[in-house]
């Protein structure tokens, strides 16, 4: 696949824009073996950026770290969610939903990061 420099701002018709081959694995999978995808589905995640439909990258061998949007299970059930180790919960970044408390008796394990979301511009 071949990448070309696009200007975001004003053009510039002296700019050189040169091309390289891109290989979405070296910026998008650190860790292949680790590595699976997921579709995003509901709204609860808008203010990081992720909607329903997006593509999840998520690391099964990535740190897991406060503020981190991660692939929970919750007594057997799987959510995407922000890992909040302050409050005990996870969080989503919608209003509209609640925080999630982690009571002591609840079954938690946590599946991965997402550590990227390919967002789909056109419907």
């Amino acid at each position: 696949m071949r990448v070309t420099k696009l200007e975001c701002g004003f053009p510039s018709p002296a700019e050189d824009y040169s091309e390289q081959d891109l290989d979405l694995n070296e910026h998008l999978v650190t860790s292949p073996a680790a590595t699976y995808f997921a579709r995003a589905n509901g709204d609860s995640l808008i203010g990081e950026g992720i909607y329903d439909g997006d593509l999840l990258i998520i690391n099964r061998a990535a740190k897991r770290r406060n503020g981190c949007v991660v692939v929970v299970s919750l007594d057997g059930h799987l959510a995407c969610k922000i890992l909040d180790t302050n409050n005990r919960c996870f969080r989503s970044s919608n209003p509209d939903y609640p925080p999630i408390p982690v009571p002591e008796d609840m079954d938690v394990v946590i599946e991965g990061v997402v550590t990227h979301a390919v967002h789909y511009l056109e419907p």
